[in-house]
């Protein structure tokens, strides 16, 4: 099983697209190693340098509503992965995306709109801010800028079963 936590990237906008997580020129690409340089590159957003450390050091990803809309595609996931961010945090993800992210054997956290205001409100300007989960628990741990808060989520039996076996090829090997 993947390891799922560790420094976070504030992404403060709703709507955020496959588009911008890995544009589409890129697609021809033959491997997941080669998306890598690509990430989020067309994503403007005040303050985010998509070549600066915060992204290269970050392993989750913190967003708002509708996160990964726009045209289905698993490349989007698989940016983060090869990226090692196999984490991310929104109040809701268009239906594909959240589910590629379970197929890829990675978290695509649901927290509500106040749980997301918390999480900006008091950690986004923290500076070095690390979150960790425990998905025995369905619980995330927060800490930065000397606070720590701890958040609970779901996640139905069946996307667990996939995080917990690696991604859907691994859990067809277990199951077929």
């Amino acid at each position: 099983m993947k390891t799922f936590g560790g420094p976070a990237l504030f992404l403060d906008r709703n709507d955020i697209n496959t588009d911008e997580i890995i544009p589409a020129k890129y697609l021809t690409e033959l491997t997941k190693e080669a998306l890598k340089p690509y990430l989020l590159e067309d994503l403007k957003l005040e303050g985010f340098d998509p070549k600066g450390s915060t992204l290269a050091n970050a392993r989750v990803v913190i967003s708002r509503e509708n996160f990964g809309c726009g045209s289905s595609r698993e490349h989007a996931p698989w940016a983060f992965e090869v990226n090692d961010i196999t984490m991310v945090i929104a109040q809701s993800y268009a239906r594909i995306f959240r589910q590629n992210m379970f197929n890829g054997g990675m978290m695509a956290i649901e927290l509500s709109a106040g749980d997301i205001d918390t999480l900006f409100k008091e950690f986004a300007g923290a500076g070095d801010v690390e979150i960790t989960t425990d998905l025995e628990k369905k619980e995330l741990y927060v800490k930065g800028g000397g606070k720590s808060k701890t958040f609970s989520y779901t996640i139905n039996e069946f996307d667990e079963a996939l995080v917990r076996a690696g991604g859907w090829v691994a859990f067809a090997d277990q199951k077929y």
